[in-house]
């Protein structure tokens, strides 16, 4: 790849991409050996992760999580949150590091902005990517998703709940994103990686998600995609999101976890790390032919 073409560049920041227009991108990069990069939720930064990345780190991969444009320790730049930017900062992070033969994992509306890097930046990076609690293909009510979630719901959430008390919203959510008997320490823990977020960006990534159509997508992804999905997911109701995902994607497996919520990665993290690393280990390490220009 050419130079002129990269997303995004090492910052002189230790641990910052910084994007082609001008977004400083907070990543984590953690151990050696086949790169394996993870996406957050709406909402929670790179740290949510930290557990099934310590599982791959000790296995022998390197992990790497950036924290999404207006999360964590991210720039927040009041602007690109829609689905073709968050793309690109997602190439910005691939490109910098000058990845090869990565697995994407995405939880939520991540795995949205990993089915929108593959169709928009191709897979020459990628080997393979997970899916949980998947927010696709699309949520919306329309006339021909009639299943779908009528925009009012999302309206009303994102004025009179976002924009009129997140912290309430967050107490309000964190039964169903978890399950009753989590321990407050780590609901606390959740709380507090929400609470780090732009209330600016959450509206408008809201937006994003509730408006963006990927059904013309998921077909053209040419990667094996692992996706785990929780019976007991309210955000994201099976019918609606990963079993039509699941059909649409060509290489497609589906897990589903009976007992699971939103949150596996939280609630289930063992169970996930497990599934990750049989995943990666089935798809086996096929190095990247290096580029010519790098």
């Amino acid at each position: 790849m050419n130079a002129a073409t990269r997303h995004g560049v090492l910052a002189a920041t230790p641990n910052v991409v910084r994007t082609t227009d001008g977004v400083d991108l907070f990543y984590r990069d953690w151990g050696s050996g086949q790169p394996v990069v993870f996406l957050a939720s709406w909402s929670m930064p790179s740290e949510s992760w930290s557990y099934q990345m310590l599982a791959l780190v000790d296995a022998g991969y390197r992990a790497i999580a950036f924290d999404r444009r207006g999360h964590g320790r991210s720039s927040d730049p009041g602007r690109g949150y829609d689905f073709d930017t968050l793309a690109d900062d997602v190439a910005a992070v691939l490109d910098a590091l000058a990845l090869q033969d990565a697995i994407l994992v995405g939880h939520s509306m991540g795995c949205n902005e990993i089915v929108r890097y593959l169709s928009r930046h191709g897979t020459a990076r990628v080997q393979g990517a997970v899916m949980l609690g998947t927010m696709t293909p699309y949520v919306l009510k329309t006339p021909d998703n009639p299943d779908g979630i009528d925009a009012s719901v999302f309206e009303t959430v994102r004025r009179e709940q976002l924009m009129a008390d997140f912290p309430r919203w967050i107490d309000d959510n964190m039964g169903p994103f978890v399950v009753p008997d989590t321990a407050p320490s780590m609901r606390d823990w959740v709380r507090f990686m929400a609470h780090g977020a732009s209330l600016q960006a959450l509206c408008e990534c809201q937006r994003a998600l509730s408006d963006t159509d990927f059904r013309a997508e998921l077909p053209g992804i040419a990667v094996p995609v692992l996706v785990i999905a929780g019976a007991l997911d309210a955000s994201a109701p099976l019918a609606l999101t990963a079993h039509p995902t699941a059909r649409l994607l060509p290489h497609a497996t589906l897990k589903v976890y009976e007992d699971a919520p939103h949150g596996m990665f939280i609630t289930h993290r063992e169970r996930v790390g497990h599934d990750l690393l049989e995943f990666i280990a089935q798809l086996g390490h096929n190095p990247g032919q290096p580029d010519p220009e790098e």
